[in-house]
Order: structure tokens, then sequence, then C-alpha cells
């Protein structure tokens, strides 16, 4: 008996499952909310030179560049009583009094003037929210194996409600960042134990759907944060908004039941005994639930109690050479995949679109992206889907450097169809890997330590990094995007040096899959050598004794 078959007896998908799909999807409405967040509170408005405060005294005008617009970053030297100044010939001075934005809405750049020298730091308070994820999941992951999966989930929603609205009221920006760091850890938290209580608690033929499902959740958040964005154009009550519904979804987690593998592999029988029986109670199958007995929970996972006491780490990893190579692969696959990805979607406002109706799109394109990704895993097979993806995406990126500024639907365009092979990549990726790791790696008790969560781990650097790029900019505009393209373009071609997994069945340990690495015509001349052994005649140690 498997642990599929034991869910099976307490009601495999009843009215507890569609409950517990439904507690764990609501509140990642919410994180695409946290996610893409800045892209709305730190929107850079047209601006100029605030005047000097004397300049009401005399004649007073911006400093016009070639375009004829306003300078963004110098004005004219005033002079009180001076005739109308020629603004070709004049000294420039640096502005001394602040910035005019043309915009009524309120952003944290138009409160703390990150424009100009400043204007870096806001690529840097993303950057922190991104290592905050990076920082959550190692630190939260090792507190997960420890106290559990539902205390940290419930442990990270407060969190999330508490940091995201204190950061509303922050007086400072490097307050603002330091919550925004704690936001991104509780996100990190969040998403461990999210994928892990679905896993858990679905059936083997429920779970590609359900972790779609949740999956188009985070879609629909997008959608939800622009009409959020849209209605609200104070920046700090947009960051409270988005983050009280956290202290709601933190009480409705303590409804969701805790892993019963993790209460296994802790020595916690009695509790997960008495956790299926509410399970099975709760989809009208109390009468089988009573049934249950402990030894037929231990039966259920031996073969995960075996596992535990396997020491598979992280060096592990990189020590046996076919694992090393699955790792970098798939790390370096894993990084662009991250770093290209919040390249584009965090740059919805350098397109000369109306950054909502341009998230929106964003958002929308991830539908047909995902479903298209689905089909051709299906059909073309893993590393050429994931290839592929990679490839087109880091063209599209390229493909913006020679764009000109003014054609803005083609840019778009490119932008738009990046984002969806990027999506297209973070599904691909998410089951390729899980394919390709041994059972031995991959169900390693300690999630941190398996081949998925160092592999997911170099997203995280991605994300992280990929904000800070565009501060290289400043030297030449083109340049963010030479990186992108090319490291996405990079990302696709490790993928060719990965085997196939379609149509395979999953490697139970290291032997298995050192045989997908073998060369076909090696693998033909064993299966030959096999037959050939079978036919030649056994012969017996003792005479007149033949083959039967």
């Amino acid at each position: 008996m498997t642990f599929s078959d034991l869910l099976e007896r307490v009601g495999s998908m009843g009215p507890f499952q569609y409950l517990h799909i439904v507690l764990l999807s609501l509140p990642i409405l919410g994180m695409a909310n946290h996610n893409l967040l800045q892209i709305f509170l730190a929107t850079t408005p047209a601006h100029h030179c605030r005047p000097p405060p004397n300049a009401s005294t005399g004649p007073w005008v911006p400093l016009l560049g070639p375009s004829g617009k306003p300078e963004k970053c110098l004005r004219l030297v005033h002079t009180p009583n001076a005739s109308m100044p020629n603004t070709t010939q004049v000294a420039t001075e640096p502005c001394l009094d602040g910035w005019v934005y043309n915009t009524s809405r309120d952003t944290i750049v138009t409160e703390w003037d990150l424009v100009c020298d400043s204007a870096k730091m806001k690529e840097m308070a993303q950057s922190v929210f991104m290592a905050g994820i990076l920082i959550g999941g190692l630190v939260l992951g090792e507190l997960s194996d420890r106290f559990g999966r539902k205390p940290i989930l419930t442990l990270s929603y407060l969190l999330l409600a508490t940091s995201g609205s204190s950061a509303a009221f922050s007086p400072s920006l490097p307050v603002y960042m330091v919550f925004r760091f704690l936001c991104g850890m509780s996100i990190s938290g969040i998403s461990l134990s999210t994928v892990i209580l679905n896993v858990e608690w679905m059936p083997t033929r429920i779970r590609a759907i359900s972790s779609t499902a949740i999956g188009y959740f985070y879609t629909c958040g997008q959608f939800l944060l622009s009409g959020l964005a849209y209605a609200i154009p104070q920046w700090r009550w947009l960051q409270l908004t988005v983050s009280v519904p956290f202290f709601i979804f933190s009480l409705l987690s303590w409804w969701i039941p805790e892993s019963i593998r993790w209460m296994v592999l802790s020595g916690k029988f009695t509790k997960a005994l008495q956790t299926l029986q509410r399970v099975a109670a709760f989809n009208g199958k109390k009468e089988e639930g009573e049934k249950l007995s402990m030894e037929d929970l231990k039966f259920s996972l031996q073969k995960d109690i075996a596992l535990a006491k396997l020491k598979y780490g992280i060096l592990d990893l990189f020590r046996v050479p076919i694992l090393r190579r699955v790792t970098l692969c798939l790390s370096l696959a894993w990084f662009s995949t991250g770093f290209a990805y919040y390249s584009l979607a965090m740059g919805v406002e350098e397109f000369g679109v109306d950054i909502y109706i341009l998230q929106v799109i964003f958002g929308g394109v991830d539908i047909p992206a995902k479903l298209i990704t689905i089909l051709a895993l299906s059909y073309l097979g893993r590393h050429v889907t994931l290839a592929s993806v990679l490839i087109l995406a880091g063209g599209a990126i390229l493909g913006l450097i020679f764009t000109p500024e003014d054609m803005h639907i083609l840019k778009t365009s490119l932008a738009v169809f990046g984002k969806g092979c990027l999506s297209g990549s973070f599904s691909c990726i998410f089951l390729y890997t899980s394919e390709l790791y041994p059972t031995v790696i991959r169900s390693t008790p300690l999630p941190r330590q398996t081949g998925m969560g160092i592999s997911n781990m170099w997203t995280r650097v991605g994300s992280m990094i990929a904000p800070l790029v565009k501060i290289t900019g400043e030297v030449q505009p083109f340049i963010p995007n030479i990186i992108y393209g090319t490291m996405a373009l990079l990302g696709g071609s490790a993928a060719f040096f990965l085997p196939e997994t379609l149509n395979r069945p999953l490697p139970e340990n290291i032997e298995d899959l050192q045989q997908w690495y073998k060369p076909a015509k090696d693998t033909k001349l064993e299966l030959e050598a096999e037959k050939e052994a079978q036919k030649i005649p056994l012969k017996s140690s003792s005479p007149g004794l033949g083959p039967s």
C-alpha cells in the first residue's frame, strides 16, 4: 500500500480537497500583487527641475533639451531680474530644489525623488525585495523542516501582512526597503508550503490540474493588480490594500491540515492518524477512517521512512559527475529564466504604452503560453520545449535593441512574446527538474537540499540581479537587453545537454540516470549481448546432465 492508496481510502477527491485547493489558491492572488507591486509603486512620471525659491522675482523657464522637452536633471542658473535667457547659451546647474512631476499619482519616486542620480535606488529597492525571496527560501525552508509546513505557512501569511502594512507607513526609503525585504521572505515561505501541501493532499491524477489551477490564480492576480493600481493612485494606500487580506488568510490557514509525510518522518504517528481520520469524516467516509491503524500508516509510508535515512545533501549534486552535469545545466536554465522574466515583467513602463493596459496584456499572455507549453511538453519533449522557449525569449529581448523608440506597438509585441515564452519556461522547467533527478535525490525529506531546491534557488538569484542590471543602461541604453537576451540564449543552449524524459519512467537511483546518458549505440550493443547470452546453453558441472 502506498500513500496514494491510503488517500483513496479517506477520499482522494472529495469536499476536503476542493476546499483545500481554494484555501491554498486565494492567497496566490495576493502574491502576484506583491511580486509586481513596484511596477505601480515606483513609476517615474515626466519631470523637470523645480525653480529656485526666488524665481518669481524674474522670468523663469525650464531648461529645454534637444527634443524640445524640459531637461530632467539640469536647470538654468537663475539670476534675479534678468531678462529672458537664451537656453542654448546660459550656464546650467543640477536640480538643487527638487523636481516638478507631471502626474496626479503618488509614488515612491515622487515622494523620495528617486530620479536622476537617485534613480538607481528604485532598482535597488526591487533587488532588495528579491533578495528577501532568496533568503526566505533558505531560512524558512530550514524552519519548515523543523516545525512543519502548516506553521510556516501561517507565519508567512502573518509576516507578509505585517511587513506589507508597515511598508505603507515607511517614513523613508531605507525603512521601506527593510519591510519589502521581509515581504520577500514571507512570499518564499508561502510558495514553499503551498507547493508541498498541494501535492501532499491531491491524488496523483489530479496534481497536474491542481498545480495548473494555482498557477492561473497567480495570472488572475496580475489582472487584479492592474485594477487596484488604477483605482488607488496613492502608493501608501495601494501597499496597504494588497497587504491587509493576508491577516485573514493567516486565520483561514488554521483549517489547512499539516503534511502527513512530515508528521510521520517527525515521529508524530498518532497526530498523523487523527488528521487522516478528520479528512475521512469531512469527505463522508468516517467509518473508513476509523478502520485505519498505525500499521497501515507506517506501511504506506515505508518508502519515505527509508529515504529519510539516506544522507544525500548539496555536495552530492556536484560530487557525482552525472548529477553535476544535470545540476549545472538546470541551474543555468533556472537562472536565465528568472533573470530574463523579471527584466520584462518589471519593465512595463519602458514600452511607451499605458502601464495598466500593458500589465493586463502581460498577465493574459500567460494563459495561452502555458497551454501551448503543456502541448509541446506532451508531443515535442522536455528539452526541446525548454530550449525553444528560452531561445525565442532571448531573440525577442535582443530584438528590442534594434526596434526604434517610436515603434511602441512592435516593442510591446516583442516584450509580450518574450514574457509569454518565459512563462512557458517556468512551467516546463518545474516539471523537467522533478523528472530528471533520481528518487533518492528528489524525495530527500529536506526540500531545500533536493535538486529542485538548489535549481530553484538560482531563479531567485536571477530575479535579484535583474533590477541591478538595468542600472547599466546609464552607460548605454542597449546594454541591459544585451545581457538579458544573451543569458536567455545560454539557458536555452544548456537544455540541449540534458536527456529527454518524455515517456520514460522516473529514475529511481543515480544508475538509472547514467543509463540515459549512454550513447544509443552502446545501449544497443548491451541489449544484443544480453540476447546472445540467453541463447548459450547452460553447461552442467555433472557428466550426463544436459539442458532440459
